[in-house]
């Protein structure tokens, strides 16, 4: 066969959706996860198990591959530059993965290249949390350990310097951010190709519950054109000056007094962009795999007037599958997706998306179904 390998570092729900997206392009596609067990690993037929962190199970698993790529921003930068070394095309590269690894050096460069973000500066110990709070106009101040943050972990709203001293026990430097009075948040997920063609996705909304997104709704409702198009555009702009290849997710704040900022940045298929395997006509899946091979990218266009997704967090049923069952005969419409992980109370295990031209109906239809198969509702 001609056409070529894909292999993906990490075995979670999204190489899972990815593989799906790999089987209708013809391309040949495969994990390194780190137990057999994982999401992926039970559906890819060409899944290694191995160390992330370990540079000999990255180069054999990197050797048959045309090109690697990532469900995760957890490989350390070091190792990716030993594989561009070895000639692997790894994509994103590690100059441009490394924004989304530290938060430091990523504010750091936005702010070089001119895109608005929260104020914020590295912090030494909570006395130069304090000194930070009294620059900004007092407390609270939001912290973040600069790497290996994740779903609201790494990240602390403190209101004193007692409140401070958490963070700096991880080890790693401490990023100091203001508290954003911010009316909603938003995701701009956009695309970009070696040779440098781009496509943006519609402009979501994104609503987080404790710290994890919870539903998206897309495009977001309300938001006006110009603003929709400046997200687009700055989204467009970090993935050109930072030379990103495949698909970025910038997480927006959309603030009170209309200005959009960015708060987060993943390289890699996101969780924002779930609700494009159904609802638009290139899933996000497919437009990371056409663009870590510099193929054409496909329309990221909405296929339906509205498009909700809602993530299904494990609750009170340890077997989903009567619930599941329960969903799909109770409304054809809604389209179940789960990731074959076991259930814990607040792990994300699936999700459910549904298209309309109703807006509150298509989210209350998905609401429902993610709260039933949570175990929240029973009827």
């Amino acid at each position: 066969m001609t056409f070529p390998i894909v292999g993906m570092v990490g075995g979670g729900q999204l190489a899972r959706m990815t593989q799906q997206a790999a089987i209708p392009l013809g391309v040949r596609f495969r994990v390194l996860a780190s137990t057999p067990e994982e999401s992926a690993a039970q559906v890819v037929a060409g899944t290694s198990v191995g160390n992330e962190a370990d540079l000999t199970d990255l180069r054999a698993f990197a050797r048959p591959c045309d090109v690697v790529t990532f469900d995760h921003e957890q490989v350390p930068t070091e190792l990716l530059r030993a594989l561009e070394a070895d000639g692997v095309a790894v994509r994103p590269g590690p100059a441009a993965l490394v924004h989304a690894q530290d938060k430091g050096v990523m504010r750091e460069r936005l702010a070089a290249i001119g895109v608005p973000c929260p104020r914020n500066r590295i912090v030494a110990d909570e006395a130069d949390v304090a000194a930070f709070a009294d620059e900004i106009g007092g407390w609270p101040v939001i912290l973040k350990t600069t790497r290996g943050g994740y779903d609201g972990k790494g990240v602390w709203v403190v209101r004193s310097p007692e409140e401070a001293a958490a963070p700096f026990k991880a080890g790693v430097p401490v990023l100091a951010e203001e508290k954003v009075d911010f009316a909603r948040e938003l995701a701009a997920c956009v695309v970009r190709s070696p040779h440098g063609q781009a496509v943006a996705y519609p402009v979501v909304e994104s609503i987080q519950v404790d710290g994890i997104c919870n539903e998206v709704i897309a495009p977001a409702p309300g938001l006006p054109e110009e603003r929709a198009v400046e997200a687009q555009r700055i989204a467009l702009t970090i993935a050109g000056e930072l030379d990103v290849t495949g698909h970025l997710a910038v997480e927006l704040f959309e603030t009170r007094d209309g200005r959009i900022l960015v708060n987060e940045l993943a390289m890699r298929p996101h969780n924002s962009g779930h609700w494009t395997i159904d609802g638009a006509f290139t899933s996000q899946f497919e437009n990371h795999l056409r663009a870590v091979l510099d193929l054409p990218l496909g329309d990221p266009r909405a296929r339906a007037k509205w498009t909700v997704m809602v993530n299904v967090l494990g609750g009170d049923y340890p077997d989903m599958y009567r619930p599941y069952l329960h969903v799909m005969a109770r409304d054809p419409g809604v389209k179940v997706h789960m990731y074959g992980k076991d259930v814990k109370p607040g792990r994300k295990v699936g999700h459910v998306t549904v298209c309309g031209d109703d807006l509150d109906d298509v989210r209350e239809r998905a609401a429902h179904a993610a709260a039933y198969l949570r175990g929240s509702i029973t009827e």
